[in-house]
């Protein structure tokens, strides 16, 4: 059963507040989800860049977000890889959106790939593929 955009904010809103204060659904779509992460000085590294743990939070919150848009709110779905290739330096100084499209949905492991951008810029930063575990129905 699929969620929807408003379905899945209340329930990160009375599950996972936190996640919130960084992240904003923009999007979802059929076996997708794009997401706009908001950069802070925190997230910046030496060097005048957006750290890989930042681009990383990014890009798992966006399979999180496409997998309960296309499976429902399974609140212990669950990051089981998460493989990032780093392509080009992020402006320091944009907000990075994280562009989800979920390649695989089974009934045990999802998987999808993400590619990241620094707004304003349609040159890809970062790719990410990631697997989700899925909980068993009980």
């Amino acid at each position: 059963m699929k969620s929807t955009k408003a379905e899945i904010i209340a329930f990160l809103q009375a599950e996972f507040p936190q996640s919130l204060e960084k992240c904003e659904i923009e999007n979802l779509t059929e076996k997708g989800a794009s997401i706009i992460y908001y950069v802070g000085v925190e997230d910046l590294r030496p060097g005048g860049t957006v750290s890989g743990p930042t681009m990383m939070t990014a890009a798992d919150y966006a399979l999180y977000i496409a997998i309960l848009g296309e499976i429902g709110i399974v609140a212990l779905a669950v990051t089981t890889n998460l493989s990032i290739n780093f392509l080009k330096k992020p402006a320091a100084e944009q907000n990075i959106r994280a562009v989800c499209q979920l390649m695989k949905v089974g009934k045990a492991l999802i998987v999808g790939d993400v590619w990241l951008y620094s707004i304003g810029s349609d040159q890809a930063i970062a790719h990410v593929v990631g697997t989700y575990s899925i909980p068993a129905k009980t």
